[in-house]
């Protein structure tokens, strides 16, 4: 396999890393999103323009806002991949700015925020990322918008939450069963590239990863009927692993729909000409899709 296309296929695999801690980590605990919300959520400071570093549970996160709060409309907030951070979203960030207040993190272990002190959690990182919209969104409600790793967390998040996350997109979001989609699609007997990426990906699942997060598979819990669009890749790259790739695509379109029972009001699309990153092969499918929540989301307040 050349090594650019198996890097981008490592990047999707791996990029499903966000999981619960190095001990006692299971199903339960991946899905305890820190379900006690802050008391008082109004930001008393300036509002952030550009990128800025902001304190959150003691840790230097890295965050960047554009565009005005309108009254009645939510505050969109993305969430990057796995090995990326908020300058690999930059030029969506722009153009949604145009008419959304839109802002986005680097997460402890990512960009310029601090490194994680420790092995990192669903919960640990469900607090960093309330810590974060309590700081650039206040009490206005919020759209998240996640790719891959960044779409995990966002649909993980977002039950708990249903007092503030009132949209969803997820752009080829990591499936919510993908160590057991991986581990079953590849055999402990497969050899060359195919076992190279088995156990690179079972490394990072254990959290030998810049975020030090450790995933396990979990149930996909419901954030009621707000509006969510799940959209896919249509660029078959991972049909390149050799012997297991097309049965990898498989199981990530499943995995894909598994993310509809999010919501009562979700749908599925696919973005025909994109690779994984959807929102640098086709811009404007995940420009409009995320548009489209957040009108909508606005629409039912």
């Amino acid at each position: 396999m050349p090594r650019r296309l198996k890097a981008t296929v490592v990047a999707a695999l791996c990029i499903t890393v966000a999981g619960a801690g190095l001990a006692g980590c299971d199903s339960d605990s991946m899905d305890n999103w820190d379900p006690l919300a802050p008391a008082t959520r109004k930001a008393e400071a300036a509002p952030i323009s550009g990128p800025q570093k902001i304190e959150v549970a003691g840790r230097s996160v890295n965050v960047s806002c554009s565009g005005d709060v309108a009254e009645g409309e939510p505050v969109v907030v993305l969430l990057h991949g796995a090995g990326d951070g908020l300058d690999k979203l930059a030029a969506l960030q722009k153009t949604l700015g145009e008419k959304n207040r839109v802002c986005s993190y680097d997460r402890l272990g990512s960009g310029a925020s601090d490194q994680p002190e420790g092995p990192q959690s669903f919960s640990s990182t469900g607090k960093i990322l309330t810590g974060v919209l309590d700081r650039v969104a206040g009490d206005n409600p919020v759209v998240l918008a996640g790719h891959s790793l960044g779409g995990l967390i966002a649909a993980r998040y977002a039950p708990a939450h249903q007092d503030r996350v009132k949209g969803l997109v997820l752009m080829d979001a990591t499936p919510p069963t993908m160590v057991e989609d991986i581990t079953k699609t590849i055999p402990k007997s497969a050899t060359g590239p195919a076992a190279e990426l088995l156990a690179q990906n079972v490394a990072i699942f254990r959290g030998e990863n810049p975020e030090k997060l450790v995933i396990t598979d979990g149930k996909v819990r419901s954030a009621g009927d707000i509006p969510v669009e799940v959209i896919k890749h249509g660029q078959p790259y991972l049909a390149a692993v050799p012997t297991y790739g097309p049965r990898l695509e498989q199981a990530w379109t499943a995995g894909q729909r598994k993310w509809l029972a999010v919501s009562g009001s979700s749908k599925l699309s696919t973005a025909e000409k994109s690779g994984h990153y959807i929102y640098v092969d086709q811009p404007d499918v995940a420009v409009q899709a995320i548009r489209r929540v957040a009108s909508q989301a606005a629409g039912e307040r």
